[in-house]
């Protein structure tokens, strides 16, 4: 089957499903709309508790997940500290570096509420770490003083994820104020991802599991609460080292000595030509419609780092040369296929030149994920969906390029389907930049639909 007549059956499958979801449930709109408006009343509240955890980083993770558990508490949760190392969780379907994965241990916080019986759970996460505490001096506004300016918030680790870890317990707060409660349980994670932290793999190999999850973290693509993370492409990231050979000679420079030696910044040429016509031949055959549509490939290679010799060494052969790369895949290629094709490309680079015969390239694999989707007509999907739309007034849609996203982990790890969203945010300071912000209009919509979804999900019998 051509890929046109594959994308336009999904495109027709995603409208019939964006008919579907076009109305809330009958009967549902008054108290729905009861519900916003009580969030919206009470905005600075639920604003307040965000920034106060971005006042708190200054003191430390720490001393946010103490805050945490306080807030959670407050709102008659079962909490549970834990304190789990992430260089004793056991990786499946990925791999890790484990000199990136740090042996001390962090530290997670689990809120539990029980609904009432019958109703189908929901376990919601988000990252309460932030990068580490730098450039704070090229900051225009105060990282810990949590500034709202313009319709902004501004704060050390307020997108990156602590308005997530708000937004889930404000839509728990909010529903009680309210004087609803949904039937399920709501399982609430402020769990650690930076630095391998793996948090949310460590809950959910310690038996915490649902019905279904929500990764909750702002938007990273200027869109806000209009998309959905519902595809999660599989990455491979990964180091080549090619050995070389200097010319035999005592002289300084090797220039004139240069076709004696065996050069590996030219071999690495070679292999990183190798690695494109695979990377060619990937993007004619691999096909997924949703990534396909939104920027015309479906995988993709990056090498993304070169490195041989010395800056002012010109004149010298270097004793090696290292390539940097990563590889997306779609969800419907398995990880160990995708890897293996990247070993034969390489060995095939080997094949063609004598000293790549004898010296082999070695590949140091850093990174691997396995991708995962939760498809358009799941009944999370189309719950989120209505939650969105009874809140912004038109239908979301699924933005697909967030590889290695973490709502890979439930789905991965426990067969719980997940979907992601957040509000609109920007300048994270994980990207180098200044001025970390959330969209605090967009914020208040987050709580309100997450508020929705607790008690649409929650409501629905359990199978």
């Amino acid at each position: 089957m051509k890929k046109i007549d594959i994308a336009v059956r999904c495109l027709g499958i995603m409208l019939l499903t964006a008919g579907l979801t076009a109305a809330p449930p009958a009967g549902k709109e008054g108290p729905d709309r009861d519900l916003n408006r009580a969030i919206e009343r009470n905005s600075a509240r639920h604003l307040e508790f965000l920034r106060a955890l971005s006042r708190t980083t200054r003191e430390g993770e720490e001393a946010v997940q103490a805050l945490v558990a306080k807030r959670m508490r407050d709102l008659k949760c079962e909490v549970e500290t834990l304190r789990i190392s992430p260089a004793d969780l056991e990786l499946k379907h990925e791999f890790a570096d484990l000199g990136d994965r740090p042996p001390e241990p962090r530290i997670s916080v689990v809120g539990r509420r029980a609904g009432r019986a019958g109703g189908r759970s929901l376990l919601l996460f988000a990252h309460p770490d932030n990068p580490p505490q730098e450039g704070l001096d090229r900051w225009r506004h105060d990282p810990f003083g949590a500034v709202i300016e313009g319709g902004r918030l501004y704060g050390w680790g307020v997108a990156d994820d602590l308005a997530g870890v708000a937004i889930m317990i404000e839509a728990l707060a909010a529903l009680g104020e309210a004087g609803l409660e949904p039937g399920g349980e709501v399982i609430l994670c402020s769990t650690p991802a930076k630095r391998n932290a793996q948090g949310v793999i460590a809950l959910l190999s310690r038996g915490y599991t649902a019905d279904a999850a929500v990764y909750l973290h702002p938007a990273e693509s200027g869109v806000g609460m209009k998309e959905i993370k519902a595809v999660a492409s599989g990455m491979l990231q990964f180091r080549i080292r090619i050995a070389g050979r200097a010319p035999d000679t005592s002289e300084p420079g090797h220039t004139a000595f240069a076709h004696r030696a065996d050069n590996p910044a030219a071999k690495g040429m070679m292999v990183a030509r190798a690695l494109e016509e695979m990377d060619a031949r990937r993007g004619r055959r691999v096909f997924h419609p949703g990534l396909d549509a939104a920027v015309g490939r479906s995988t993709n290679l990056l090498i993304g780092y070169v490195q041989a010799g010395e800056k002012g060494s010109l004149t010298r052969v270097p004793e090696t040369c290292t390539l940097g790369a990563s590889l997306t895949f779609p969800p419907s290629e398995k990880l160990a296929d995708v890897r293996r094709e990247v070993e034969a490309a390489v060995a095939e680079a080997a094949r063609s030149d004598p000293w790549l015969r004898e010296s082999p390239p070695r590949i140091d694999w850093v990174f691997g994920t396995q991708g995962v989707e939760t498809p358009v007509d799941h009944p999370l999907y189309l719950t989120v969906s209505r939650a969105i739309r009874d809140v912004i007034g038109e239908d979301p849609f699924v933005n697909p390029l967030h590889s290695a996203s973490d709502i890979r982990n439930p789905i991965l790890y426990s067969g719980i389907p997940t979907v992601g969203l957040g509000p609109l945010a920007g300048d994270l300071a994980q990207n180098g930049l200044t001025d970390e912000w959330v969209d605090t209009a967009d914020y208040i919509r987050a709580v309100q639909i997450t508020a929705r979804i607790l008690l649409d999900w929650g409501n629905t019998p359990s199978r």
